[in-house]
């Protein structure tokens, strides 16, 4: 996208805050676009009773220029729902968001398929695996840890043990970070190559988890997070998944900042849930696998 310039008034709170130069007022738009001739006109207003150029606008319409909203644009470029500019009723009376009940019992359906066929490939794997955490370190096998899951209900993911035992017995439930001292060394290679998530496919099977979905988050951070970041709660309309579109699409963050960003990719998925879009989520996963660039 390259940007022309914006319009805006001079006591209107988005004067001087636009991409590009100020070309004008909003009543000058038909001299702009004239002169200037854009692709889209993106209407960005916070406020736009009273402010926008509505008929104007129609009559660009109407004459065939290309108009849109800037949350939608901002949405089909990155991938993202804004939360700046969410709105309650955006929600409300949006047709798109929310889960399509026929697509959530697809789903159900091919990622118990998945889960299943997934198991028994990875029983082998899984096997050297459970001997050689043994091996290293003290402690089970497979790790438990109480997760929120659809509709705010809590369960218990499975997960091959990364940590020393106990390792959250001084620090309490923290997010993992970079570098982190309760990993093990051979806890530090599950993760990266992402093997520990493999018990997961009996939460999977157990419908608890779908294969793609918003990562299930920790009750205490849950609670936290809801009263920090609005909409967060909006992500447990659906299952949780093993892999989701937050996590092929955003760097691993423990700030609040990362947490809204990928709150905004969580909102997309279940706004655009579909096949294909589970499709691509699952090869880019297996791609994210195959090139070790794993998570923490």
């Amino acid at each position: 996208l390259e940007t022309v310039g914006h319009l805006s008034d001079e006591d209107s709170p988005e004067t001087g805050t636009g991409p590009g130069p100020r070309l004008g007022a909003l009543s000058d738009l038909r001299r702009v676009h004239a002169e200037t001739m854009p692709d889209l006109i993106i209407v960005g207003l916070q406020e736009r009773r009273g402010h926008a150029p509505m008929q104007t606008l129609l009559e660009l319409r109407l004459a065939g220029v290309q108009i849109d909203d800037a949350a939608a644009v901002f949405e089909k470029v990155t991938g993202r729902v804004s939360l700046r500019a969410l709105r309650p009723s955006s929600l409300v009376f949006s047709s798109e968001m929310g889960p399509n009940a026929r697509h959530v019992l697809i789903q159900r359906y091919y990622s118990a398929l998945i889960a299943l066929t997934g198991l028994l490939l990875a029983l082998p794997l899984m096997a050297v695996v459970a001997l050689l955490i043994k091996a290293t370190s003290k402690g089970p096998v497979i790790y438990r840890q109480a997760r929120v899951g659809r509709k705010g209900r809590a369960f218990e993911v499975y997960k091959f043990r990364s940590m020393f035992v106990d390792a959250e017995a001084r620090t309490g439930a923290v997010w993992a970070a970079k570098d982190d001292p309760r990993i093990t060394p051979l806890g530090r290679w599950l993760r990266k190559l992402r093997i520990d998530e493999l018990p997961q496919f009996i939460n999977v099977l157990k419908g608890d988890m779908a294969i793609v979905g918003p990562r299930p988050e920790r009750p205490e951070f849950v609670k936290t997070l809801s009263e920090i970041i609005p909409y967060y709660g909006q992500r447990h309309a659906i299952l949780p998944g093993i892999t989701g579109w937050a996590q092929i699409s955003h760097k691993y963050g423990d700030t609040l900042e990362d947490t809204a960003t990928k709150l905004e990719y969580d909102l997309y998925y279940l706004k655009n849930m579909s096949v294909a879009l589970d499709a691509y989520v699952i090869f880019q996963t297996v791609k994210v696998m195959l090139l070790r660039r794993g998570s923490q």
